[in-house]
């Protein structure tokens, strides 16, 4: 069932907001002829034709409402969670994929009179319509593509800690701009909508929040149907595949430094999953002198049970390893000022740090974002990455996964610096 609210003798979007619009327009422009952009609104930071200004409206809610919001998502033009900052004064947006030294995150979860809770659906999550919290709470709010939310969910420790909760929508969706996976989810703004008329105990008082996502759908679909015609596509230059890798790899080969990182990691339905994954074998190798470092690091929490098979590792190997503090100073000792860190996504550097460990000169490199802009689609695992590269490391690798997977790293890196570049003119 479709909800649209307009307020009697509200001002349209271009009388109440024309001091919010500018123009984007140069003398230079002018002078040559050039088409002008569209002005765009400051405030929703849509076109001025399709601006939904006019219908925003302020509702004050005793929850805290922090939304981590995945960057691919900040550029889309028709998403809901800007919209859900601009009515909520106690909603905070964040951008960003890595949010366990975010401060924002930390003060919210560290305030004693509204705990965390993370909307994000699981087999623990509880139904927030049903059974919500009694007390007021920080509301965590994760926005982007279903798969977004779940490496951001995945990849940070402290968000997947949280308790969670979830919610079956009541109602379809209006959101009829932006294709849905499944009929029965909503958007970001919709969800609050659900989601907040439970926590404060008010379903009507949220309803107002729809009226701006109406505007914005309505009014684009209306531009759609005015305007129809299509695209023309950006000519874009042709690049070598050398020249679609990073500049590091092509340029600072003496630099590079790669690493692979495992960890005592207990199940997440086990009490112990709330300690985190932490450090206990690192391996390194520098291609250009043929170096490797290696470093079995004993753990601070229990040892899972799964831990020696997860690593390769014995458990007395494992429980024998080095301090923290040796593993950092020779590790320091390994590497220098300019060095580039490169390793197959975060999840070994986020633990890396979590035990103090600080990047030889803040640089870091990811190679399956680097692997992603050369082929230009995802490539899965590094095991099915490395596979389709092919090629074998020409050193002794160090035991365990993490040799494993340190091994495939440096075969990649030497199928990427074998790749064709420009053609000589």
């Amino acid at each position: 069932m479709r909800i649209a609210w307009r307020r009697p003798g509200a001002a349209t979007a271009r009388e109440l907001l024309a001091h919010e619009f500018v123009g984007l327009m140069t003398p230079a422009d002018a002078r040559s002829g050039a088409r002008t952009p569209r002005t765009m609104c400051r405030r929703c930071e849509r076109p001025l034709s399709v601006c939904y200004c006019a219908a925003l409206t302020s509702i004050e809610t005793r929850t805290r409402i922090v939304i981590l919001q995945h960057p691919a998502e900040k550029g889309m033009p028709i998403g809901t969670a800007h919209m859900a900052n601009l009515c909520l004064p106690q909603a905070s947006l964040h951008v960003g994929t890595h949010w366990d030294e975010s401060e924002a995150l930390r003060a919210a979860c560290a305030d004693p009179e509204r705990p965390p809770i993370l909307l994000y659906p699981g087999p623990d999550a509880r139904d927030i319509l049903a059974d919500p919290p009694t007390s007021p709470v920080t509301l965590i709010v994760v926005d982007g593509t279903w798969s977004q939310a779940r490496g951001l969910v995945r990849d940070n420790p402290q968000l997947a800690a949280l308790p969670r909760y979830a919610f079956t929508a009541p109602a379809p969706s209006n959101y009829r701009i932006r294709k849905e996976p499944r009929a029965e989810y909503v958007s970001t703004l919709e969800a609050l909508v659900h989601v907040l008329g439970a926590l404060e105990g008010d379903p009507e008082r949220f309803l107002a929040l729809l009226e701006p996502m109406d505007a914005m759908v309505d009014a684009q679909l209306a531009a759609q149907a005015r305007a129809p015609r299509p695209r023309k596509a950006r000519p874009r230059p042709v690049l070598s595949p050398a020249e679609r890798l990073p500049a590091a790899i092509r340029e600072r080969y003496d630099d590079l430094v790669l690493v692979s990182g495992d960890a005592n990691a207990w199940p997440w339905d086990t009490p112990e999953h709330a300690l985190g994954d932490e450090l206990v074998h690192w391996v390194a190798h520098r291609p250009s002198t043929g170096a490797t470092f290696v470093a079995v690091v004993a753990p601070r929490h229990p040892l899972a049970a799964d831990a020696p098979r997860h690593t390769g590792l014995t458990a007395a190997s494992l429980r024998g390893g080095t301090t923290i503090e040796e593993f950092l100073r020779r590790f320091g000792d390994f590497t220098r000022p300019t060095d580039v860190v490169c390793s197959w996504g975060h999840h070994g550097l986020r633990m890396f740090k979590e035990c103090g460990g600080v990047l030889p000169g803040g640089t870091f490199l990811d190679l399956r974002q680097a692997a992603r802009i050369l082929t230009n689609r995802k490539n899965g695992t590094l095991e099915s990455y490395a596979a389709s590269v092919g090629g074998a490391p020409v050193i002794d690798l160090p035991a365990g996964r993490a040799g494993q997977r340190l091994g495939m790293l440096i075969s990649i890196l030497a199928a990427w610096r074998a790749l064709p570049g420009p053609p000589e003119a």
